[in-house]
């Protein structure tokens, strides 16, 4: 009597866990759902803003100050994606995610939002228009797929465009930076000089040359990262990782 009473304790234990566990994939699979539509939404808002903007002005310059509010904010709120890799909600490395959103929440902040002078060249356009094609996609790809109704044309883009939007890009990204150059060198902007009572020197010039250089050895890890990830998820291909 009392084995049969500890086997129905257990598996009413056991019962109740699988519950919660089912709660709290709901919860999450609900959050992830609501967090997609709205960054898709966001991205979508900045796209119409900026044909809008080019059909009513015919020039790209002053584009940037129309939408830096909203860039701002949709950019920096992504920094909730390290946090869902950090709690597990999603299983993508942390470290991955987080260089790549500090990367573009650097490039807003500190680059062409401090730089006044460089928010109207094409280079920030380009980068601009590569952002919102790639975030309109992949949280639409994500949203799509939390849902369980994902078109082959979304999964197709998502694994696809890249191929022509990432090195994009990182063109944009870059011939921004190389345009703040001058600017930053003159101005001193975010450097420390010594003698300070810090005694701490810095020189935010060469930081940003350090930052362009280390897109060298960067893009192609993650360009052929996303490159076996489309033989993967398009093509079926088994893509077996060598350990280091």
């Amino acid at each position: 009597m009392a084995s049969s009473e500890d086997d129905g304790g257990a598996a009413s234990e056991e019962k109740e866990n699988n519950n919660k566990k089912r709660g709290k994939g709901t919860v999450a699979t609900a959050w992830l759902t609501f967090y997609n539509i709205a960054m898709t939404a966001g991205w979508l808002v900045l796209a119409m803003t900026m044909i809008r903007f080019y059909m009513q002005k015919g020039t790209h310059k002053g584009l940037y100050r129309s939408i830096a509010r909203t860039l701002k904010f949709f950019q920096t709120f992504a920094l909730v994606e390290v946090a869902h890799c950090a709690i597990g909600l999603v299983r993508t490395s942390v470290i991955v995610t987080g260089v790549q959103v500090s990367s573009r929440i650097f490039m807003v902040w500190f680059v062409t939002n401090s730089i006044r002078q460089i928010q109207n060249e094409e280079s920030v356009i380009l980068f601009l228009v590569v952002w919102t094609l790639t975030e309109i996609t992949r949280y639409s790809y994500y949203t799509f797929n939390l849902l369980h109704h994902l078109p082959y044309f979304i999964k197709w883009a998502r694994y696809t465009l890249f191929i022509v939007l990432y090195p994009l890009g990182v063109a944009g990204e870059l011939l921004t930076i190389y345009s703040a150059l001058p600017f930053v060198r003159r101005s001193g902007m975010y450097s420390m000089r010594l003698p300070n009572k810090y005694n701490v020197s810095f020189d935010y010039y060469y930081c940003l040359v350090v930052i362009m250089l280390s897109y060298i050895p960067l893009f192609p890890q993650l360009f052929f990262h996303m490159l076996r990830q489309r033989r993967r998820v398009l093509h079926g291909e088994v893509i077996v990782e060598k350990d280091d």
